[in-house]
């Protein structure tokens, strides 16, 4: 919905919406309308279609003939009865309890026509007198009562303000202006310029001229500008029933319609001029305000959470690019002290096998024994590397679970698929040394051997005795010669059978230790190329992320920045021009 603009030639021709679409023509448009038509199509620029309601029906108002005086003010101060003392007539009921539920329009015409029910709760009553000061051009609203804050009946009354082209503020001289009513006051002098005060119940309080007085300074106080009269509505209504002119005076009520031809019917434009206004500037700063602090709010960065992921994002850059370093240098220490630990424990058990095989040798006989002793010597071999590269494995995955937990929170750890074979490969069956046998050719000869160097040492020995070379002692002596020296050889031969096997798991656990051990380091360094491949990869991915996130959001801020600059140049130029009109509608105040 948006006003229409000054039109045609000679006399300003004005056009806007009317009811049903149909556009109305008013000659010679006053002044005032044209700031309140400014304001309506600054309303509907900016998307404010309440206020533009609003102010099409207060334009359609205050077009119409005759100036609205909206009667107000809290209940029991005697608001409708000082309606009904200003006409003449009782058409506000009146009371102890509040009795006002609706407002009460009460204006002109050429025969008293009856009062019209409201439709609703919301709607105004209607009444027409034929008086004089109605004729004149007033219209008087008899609104409801003031209540709590967001009760029905406050909401009714401040909806009769809102369309009112004067206000009359009725108060009593039992006791000064309250708090309550002095804010009162102070909203109705913002939504209409042209407030007058009834001081009522004159009659009834001897000291009101003192309450009137110190009603006046607090007016003065809060910076209300309002004509404050004192009247009694009982007198005035005694008055007009006798016709006595003295009493009418005394009641105020001739001070009270002197004040309201003055300030409402001497001028009704200028009336009407200052209420547009006062509406007008109200609706503005419904539109001000928040532009304002929108305006305010944008010389700052808006987005603190975005700048600080940001700031945040290009830290972690930085940070990853400085550990980047460490966790390298990091990696390196602990596959260093891995192979330093890993060729110490496969040393310290090829050892204690080695030890155990010259135990074992010490007493067994290798020729025996050595089907037997290479299942041993295979078992324990394959232990051996089983756990050596199990415990390879282990100290790989907490070496990259630490460098993930430390450097790369992202990092997977490196699968042990690389390890899975490991000492499995070196595997082959343990030579058989070469194991003399003491054969029984090699045994007779060796106890025939024996046997002649005792017997002939016997038998030399003997003959000094005048006995034969050979004889009983002497075949004994070779006897017992020769089988000694088949059992001296015999042990000889195991010893280096013995030391020969000794020999051959020796040259067999050094084979294992160092093709297991190349074994080991090879894969100990594929894998710790794997690791670190992965790590770089992974830190890699990670500072591009980061540095990417950082792009994007610096993009982002940057395009903020540019929506915020045109933005706030858009605010601007709207502030500047809705205090352009602020102004015109200040100087038509």
């Amino acid at each position: 919905m948006e006003a229409g603009s000054v039109r045609g030639t000679g006399p300003a021709f004005f056009t806007y919406p009317g009811e049903h679409g149909i556009l109305k023509r008013v000659m010679t448009a006053p002044p005032w309308l044209g700031l309140l038509d400014d304001t309506i199509r600054a309303c509907a620029a900016h998307q404010r279609h309440d206020l533009v309601d609003r102010l099409l029906d207060r334009r359609a108002g205050l077009l119409e003939p005759g100036r609205r005086v909206v009667v107000t003010g809290y209940p029991g101060k005697g608001k409708s009865h000082l309606v009904n003392a200003l006409v003449g007539a009782e058409v506000c009921p009146v009371g102890t309890d509040l009795t006002t539920e609706v407002a009460t329009v009460v204006r002109h015409a050429e025969r008293p026509t009856p009062l019209v029910a409201a439709a609703d709760s919301t709607t105004p009553r209607d009444v027409g007198l034929p008086r004089a000061l109605l004729g004149a051009g007033l219209v008087l609203v008899d609104s409801p009562g003031f209540g709590a804050p967001g009760c029905p009946r406050t909401a009714r009354a401040l909806a009769a303000l809102a369309e009112a082209d004067a206000v009359l503020v009725v108060t009593d001289a039992t006791g000064e202006l309250t708090p309550l009513e002095l804010e009162l006051l102070t909203h109705v002098s913002r939504l209409c310029p042209t407030v007058l005060v009834a001081l009522t119940k004159i009659d009834l309080v001897p000291g009101w001229r003192r309450v009137a007085d110190a009603d006046r300074g607090r007016l003065a106080e809060v910076g209300v500008s309002a004509t404050l009269v004192p009247v009694s509505s009982v007198l005035r209504s005694a008055a007009v029933e006798a016709e006595d002119t003295e009493l009418n005076r005394e009641s105020g009520f001739a001070d009270l319609i002197g004040v309201l031809r003055r300030d409402v019917l001497t001028d009704p434009a200028r009336v009407a001029a200052r209420a547009a206004a006062a509406t007008s500037g109200l609706a503005l700063e419904q539109l001000i305000t928040p532009l304002r602090a929108e305006f305010d709010a944008g010389v700052a960065p808006t987005d603190t959470r975005a700048l600080a992921e940001w700031q945040a994002a290009g830290r972690r850059v930085e940070r990853l690019q400085r550990e980047s370093a460490r966790w390298q240098t990091q990696l390196a220490d602990d596959v260093a002290d891995l192979v330093s630990d890993l060729d110490f424990d496969l040393r310290e058990r090829t050892r204690r096998i080695l030890r155990e095989v010259d135990d074992y040798f010490d007493a067994a006989d290798p020729g025996k024994v050595w089907p037997e002793f290479t299942d041993w010597m295979h078992d324990s071999l394959t232990s051996v590397a089983e756990v050596n590269s199990g415990w390879l494995v282990q100290r790989f995955e907490w070496i990259a679970a630490r460098v993930a937990r430390k450097a790369l929170p992202d990092a997977d750890v490196v699968g042990s698929a690389l390890l899975g074979e490991l000492g499995a490969r070196w595997q082959e069956d343990m030579r058989r040394p070469n194991i003399e046998r003491f054969s029984p050719a090699q045994k007779v000869f060796v106890g025939l051997r024996g046997s002649y160097s005792g017997l002939l040492m016997s038998g030399l020995a003997t003959t000094l005795a005048g006995l034969p070379l050979i004889n009983p002692i002497s075949l004994g002596a070779g006897a017992a010669f020769g089988a000694r020296s088949v059992f001296e050889e015999r042990g000889a031969r195991l010893k280096r059978r013995q030391a020969v096997a000794k020999t051959a798991a020796q040259r067999h656990v050094d084979d294992f230790f160092l093709r297991y051990g190349k074994e080991a380091k090879d894969a100990t360094r594929v894998v710790h190329r794997t690791l670190r491949d992965r790590c770089i990869e992974v830190a890699h991915s990670l500072r591009e992320a980061a540095a990417e996130s950082a792009r994007t959001i610096k993009t982002e801020l940057e395009a903020e920045a540019a929506r915020r600059t045109s933005r706030l140049t858009e605010v601007r130029r709207d502030l500047e021009r809705l205090l352009a009109l602020r102004t015109r509608i200040e100087a038509a105040r």
